[in-house]
């Protein structure tokens, strides 16, 4: 694991735990972008996985899933994860990302647990032309929201910066959308749960809370 940081003081509490820090530039745009400022000194992998700060109760679990999908859809440059979507405050939230998926099709066949990013927004999508609450208990789900992991094939991080700037990513403040407009093919898996992540001071102090609350580890 390697921790790629702009900040002396978080890669200074990275190493008294004895982990690994790369300082990256404070111009990065994105954390895609600081890992791309950090490929040279990572390891010689063939799949970089990117779990982002925002993140800290993310399973180790879902690690192994988007690493999974990769093996599962070679014809993926990038996995990531989303989870079913069910409240409508969450779906007008635009801190939660929503994600637009239609099959994975392979060999043409939809392959099962496996799903195309279409698109990501911050906007309540897709959006309903007759709104039912029933739509947030669909099965298979009908929304999603989008979990802040990546996992990329090195080459899709080598080739980075020769993607097109996407006035999409920009709009949005979604990096992955830069992927999506370059035609970059996104596979999606689904897990059941995820922690919400941390995008608003209320998420912080719903963590740190939940975080004293916890029982002590052992």
């Amino acid at each position: 694991m390697v921790v790629a940081t702009d900040s002396a003081e978080i890669a200074a509490a990275v190493a008294r735990f004895g982990g690994q820090a790369v300082m990256t530039s404070p111009e990065a745009t994105s954390g895609t972008a600081r890992i791309v400022e950090a490929l040279p000194r990572l390891p010689a992998a063939d799949v970089i996985v990117n779990v982002q700060g925002d993140e800290p109760e993310l399973a180790a679990s879902a690690i192994d899933e988007a690493i999974d999908l990769l093996a599962r859809c070679p014809e993926a440059g990038v996995a990531t994860l989303v989870t079913p979507l069910r409240s409508g405050d969450d779906l007008r939230d635009p801190a939660a990302v929503k994600a637009v998926l239609t099959p994975w099709r392979q060999d043409g066949a939809a392959l099962p647990g496996c799903w195309r990013a279409v698109y990501f927004s911050r906007a309540a999508v897709p959006a309903a032309r007759d709104w039912s609450d029933g739509l947030l208990s669909a099965s298979p789900p009908l929304y999603w929201q989008h979990v802040g992991l990546y996992a990329y094939r090195r080459s899709v991080l080598e080739a980075w910066d020769t993607l097109p700037e996407s006035r999409l990513a920009a709009l949005e403040s979604l990096e992955q959308l830069r992927l999506v407009e370059a035609g970059v093919p996104v596979v999606a898996g689904a897990i059941a749960h995820a922690a919400r992540g941390i995008d608003t001071p209320r998420d912080y102090a719903a963590f740190v809370e939940r975080i004293r609350s916890s029982p002590p580890a052992r």
